[in-house]
């Protein structure tokens, strides 16, 4: 598979985020120049650093979707989190640039110009900012197979975020803080221009950086996890759970274990068949199973064994199957 051919299923959310802000950094920074405002300084650092990050995450979620070779024969799922986490030390670097200048205007706070301008940038960058969160929320709800519309897209994007893929969560935190940011970097410069308390101009600027630190802290534990390996949530093992009881002629669930690699998930497990059957036509059930599995969109293999049941119900008695979501 080609890189151009790679870069095309990379996360869409993460590559429309680069952009965005992108152009959002550009405009930013010539109206920090120009004004000499901390706030506007800070918020363009933010968008910078946004910028830079999802531009690595989305070339990592599309080196993720390389295809298993013999000397990484589970894929290259982690790939994603790995340039995530290098995300998380460019954020970090920009948290602490945005604190100092903060620190500085606190304690030399002069007034900014151009009042205007930045009110404007910033509105722009608001809306921006928005709209990608917007898109990011749903991608949360395709990923997560929820369907919500309205104020529930809302509330799903923030119960779901957890399910959804490592590049989509970055996006979607990410952009909370650069809209907060924005609209906290707004407030500070027209109080502080309102006032004459300038070095309110200096707080936002270090609220800002302080918003940085938490998202960086954040990321980089769900990433690390991520990269050691971790279990699938839950919902997940009860959606291939209700899967494999899909089949009429299996019983029960002896052992099942499901890892996450970066959007995917592997599974290895032993399923009890009913009494009676041929070792010919147990193996055919073990691959159909398989391939229903497999037709999950979010698997990206199956290791199954089979075995004749013990007449106790291991699975129910271990685990309460929920029904599956869709």
């Amino acid at each position: 598979m080609s890189f151009i051919e790679l870069l095309k299923k990379g996360n869409k959310s993460s590559g429309a985020a680069a952009l965005g802000n992108t152009f959002l950094a550009a405009i930013k920074g010539i109206a920090a120049a120009i004004s000499g405002s901390g706030a506007m300084f800070a918020t363009t650092i933010h968008s910078i650093a946004d910028a830079i990050n999802q531009g690595f995450v989305f070339i990592g979620s599309a080196l993720a979707e390389k295809e298993p070779t013999p000397r990484f024969p589970t894929g290259f799922g982690r790939v994603v989190n790995l340039f995530v986490l290098i995300a998380v030390i460019v954020i970090s670097i920009m948290a602490y640039e945005t604190l100092h200048k903060g620190w500085e205007i606190i304690q030399h706070p002069e007034a900014s110009t151009n009042l205007w301008l930045n009110v404007g940038i910033l509105a722009v960058a608001i809306i921006i900012d928005g709209y990608v969160l917007f898109k990011a929320m749903k991608e949360i709800a395709l990923e997560t197979r929820k369907e919500a519309k309205g104020f529930k897209l809302v509330t799903g994007a923030f119960k779901n975020v957890r399910l959804a893929a490592p590049p989509t969560r970055l996006v979607f935190y990410e952009d909370i803080i650069a809209t907060l940011g924005a609209a906290l970097a707004l407030v500070s410069i027209l109080l502080a221009h309102f006032t004459g308390f300038y070095y309110l101009d200096g707080v936002g600027t270090m609220l800002i950086g302080i918003l940085l630190i938490g998202i960086a802290i954040k990321i980089g534990y769900e990433n690390t996890v991520g990269l050691i390996g971790v279990a699938a949530p839950k919902e997940v093992e009860n959606r291939i759970a209700d899967i494999i009881f899909s089949h009429p002629d299996v019983v029960d669930i002896r052992k099942m274990r499901i890892l996450q690699e970066g959007r995917k998930y592997h599974v290895e497990s032993y399923i009890e068949l009913r009494e009676g059957l041929s070792l010919a036509v147990a193996d055919d059930i073990k691959f159909s199973v398989r391939d229903l599995i497999l037709a999950d969109p979010d698997i990206g293999d199956v290791t199954m064994g089979i075995i004749e049941t013990d007449h106790v119900q291991n699975w129910k008695k271990e685990h309460e199957l929920k029904p599956a979501t869709k």
